[in-house]
């Protein structure tokens, strides 16, 4: 109830009769009472969660040049939440299916980042055809499609906490064994595949990472804003430090403070709150890149000399 009408944007009755700029942003003095509530609490941990799994891989997704990718498949995992509205089974299981299947596709088929677009573009066409098509046979399909399009950060479950705090524990313990040769297999790959890092395998493990974390990160902003959230504050970040361990601290706390704040403006001025988080996210990306254009000096856009120049040693901090 509650959360439905915090998560509509408008009401029909301004739509149809014009809006106004009173209709654009409306206080609610009860914002406190909301955002205390079980549904927004469970909104702030799924919300908090997805930031620390989007820090983890966001850096590595600007440095591999894969933020196509990280978007594309986003839309890879729609035929798969249409298809297990079809087949019956929970959505977030079929999303899932498909995005990590895609990646493993993709990470196996570009181990280059020229290789890997072409890849992305060829998986990413035939998904969009093949959830058009389920789309076309399920009747129950257009809740669905929204929520996956837009997000539905409010109507996360117990359940989904606990399966994205799984993924979480996961995903955080692979970054932390493959972070050295990632990290070298990122800067330049002819180098480390020359000096053995097995740099195809490193591809498609991943890609794997970052379809689990696209997963969760559609559940929570949706397939279209979900390039702010995955990408936008690691790019902040590697304006702000060349220090690849940095950035991605900087961009677990961009992401946090853009969960955690739209959350509350949400409440406040009844406003969606996938809207308000990629707004966040954006308006510091756009104020970092303003501040380093105003100041004359370079943007750093892989990692800084000391760690380059381990990379180029095999020791990477």
């Amino acid at each position: 109830m509650l959360g439905t009408a915090l998560g509509s944007t408008l009401g029909s009755t301004a739509l149809g009769a014009g809006l106004r700029a009173t209709d654009l942003v409306v206080y609610q003095p009860n914002w406190w009472e909301i955002l205390t509530s079980p549904f927004m609490r469970n909104a702030l941990l799924g919300g908090t969660i997805v930031a620390l799994a989007a820090g983890l891989v966001g850096y590595f997704v600007v440095v591999r040049n894969s933020a196509f990718a990280a978007h594309a498949l986003a839309h890879i995992g729609l035929p798969g939440a249409t298809g297990a509205v079809l087949i019956g089974v929970p959505v977030s299981l079929g999303l899932g299916v498909f995005a990590v299947g895609g990646a493993l596709v993709i990470g196996a088929m570009g181990k280059k980042a020229a290789d890997r677009e072409i890849a992305t573009g060829t998986v990413l066409a035939f998904a969009t055809g093949l959830g058009l098509y389920f789309a076309s046979l399920a009747t129950k399909s257009s809740s669905t499609m929204t929520n996956v399009l837009f997000g539905n950060l409010l109507a996360i479950s117990d359940d989904q906490l606990v399966g994205f705090a799984v993924v979480l524990v996961v995903l955080a313990a692979a970054v932390g064994l493959i972070y050295r040769p990632l990290l070298f297999s990122s800067v330049d790959a002819q180098v480390a595949e020359a000096r053995g890092v097995p740099v195809r395998a490193l591809s498609i493990l991943f890609m794997a990472l970052l379809g689990l974390v696209v997963t969760m990160a559609v559940q929570v902003v949706g397939t279209l804003l979900l390039f702010a959230l995955v990408v936008t504050p690691a790019a902040t970040a590697i304006q702000l430090t060349p220090r690849p361990r940095r950035a991605m601290l900087v961009s677990t706390g961009i992401g946090l403070v853009s969960v955690w704040v739209g959350l509350a403006l949400s409440a406040m001025l009844n406003l969606p709150p996938s809207f308000v988080i990629v707004t966040i996210a954006c308006v510091v990306w756009f104020g970092v890149w303003m501040g380093a254009r105003s100041t004359h000096r370079a943007v750093p856009v892989v990692v800084g000399t000391d760690e380059h120049a381990g990379a180029h040693h095999g020791h990477l901090v």
